[in-house]
């Protein structure tokens, strides 16, 4: 018996907590979707999850605003002051 696959795989083996896995197989079976599709799915879209233009862009600014050395710490009613 021949297979051919469509795409480069590996037969690969994880340990998992077990009750994440039953977990997993229910929400699997929710989307009538094999539990290897599911895993392979939700892995792909958190490796290969990247931040569009719009929240790049949200992301710099933010970062420009933010300057924590400003911020004084050493009493907790000037903290929270600092922060209004």
């Amino acid at each position: 018996m021949r297979t051919e696959t469509l795409s480069n795989r590996k037969v690969t083996a994880f340990r998992l907590n077990e009750d994440l896995l039953i977990r997993m197989k229910a929400e699997a079976k929710k989307e009538n979707r094999s539990l290897n599709n599911y895993v392979e799915s939700a892995l792909m879209r958190i490796v290969y999850r990247k931040p569009n233009k719009v929240t790049l862009a949200a992301i710099k600014e933010a970062q420009e605003d933010i300057n924590l050395t400003e911020i004084d710490m050493t009493n907790m009613q000037t903290f929270l002051k600092s922060l209004e």
